[in-house]
């Protein structure tokens, strides 16, 4: 019997969703699948994950922040 290979889909507890219009700008930031807060930079994101305990050593490795409608240098309406 040959096993169906499936692709894998990670779920980081981290979601950056796309930039919202604002004086300045920002993101909102889920963990675990909650809204937390809003970001207005990287910084935002590694403190906000800090304060629930969860440490950011890859911004870029998507098993730990999925960043949706850009990367984590998008915090601009374009």
């Amino acid at each position: 019997m040959t096993e169906i290979a499936s692709p894998y889909i990670s779920q980081p507890r981290i979601m950056v969703l796309g930039v919202q219009p604002g004086h300045p700008p920002f993101r909102i930031v889920e963990i675990d699948g909650e809204v937390v807060g809003e970001a207005r930079g990287v910084t935002d994101v590694l403190e906000t994950a800090a304060a629930f305990g969860i440490t950011v050593h890859d911004l870029d490795d998507p098993d730990v922040v999925r960043w949706v409608g850009g990367d984590r240098y998008t915090w601009t309406v374009h």
